[in-house]
């Protein structure tokens, strides 16, 4: 696999460690979103569609703005996972915002905006976090601006 070390490492996978063991993880159904640089997008992109099964045939390149790096977001059958790609998470995704978010950051978002009470039922206004990815750093929350760089039909 192309390994790429240009982030400082996000806390967590789908409310699990990102060290510990992710084939322990229920990858059904879920996007799974890689982070590189520009220079390793083409190698890594032919690396993933070469490894995995990539469903619906798209892959959906985006460009942060802030650091200028680069994530490729897919979802894999989960049929042929026997590993998660290096510099990897799992994400889920609000289709009307186009917002990426990791369960800890959502519950990291929903104590900022709730004084300091994680609570299910609060409702988030989305439109405030539209093309961005939400995530946790040393137990933080950061919020990613992104933008479309590409969009790959396989």
């Amino acid at each position: 696999m192309v390994s790429t070390t240009i982030l400082p490492k996000y806390d967590y996978i789908y409310g699990t460690d990102i060290h510990s063991s992710p084939n322990n993880i229920d990858l059904n159904n879920k996007l799974f979103c890689t982070f590189t640089s520009l220079e390793n997008l083409d190698g890594l992109v032919n690396n993933l569609q070469s490894q995995y099964t990539i469903m619906y045939n798209k892959m959906f390149v985006l460009h942060i703005k802030s650091n200028n790096e680069y994530v490729v977001t897919y979802n894999v059958d989960q049929g042929n996972v026997s590993s998660i790609p290096d510099n990897t998470i799992l994400v889920h995704r609000k289709k009307d915002s186009n917002t990426l978010y990791t369960i800890n950051a959502l519950n990291e978002l929903i104590k900022r905006l709730n004084g300091g009470v994680v609570d299910s039922r609060f409702r988030i206004d989305w439109q405030h976090y539209r093309n961005t990815i939400l995530l946790t750093q040393q137990n933080e929350l950061k919020e990613l601006k992104t933008k479309i760089h590409t969009i790959i039909e396989l």
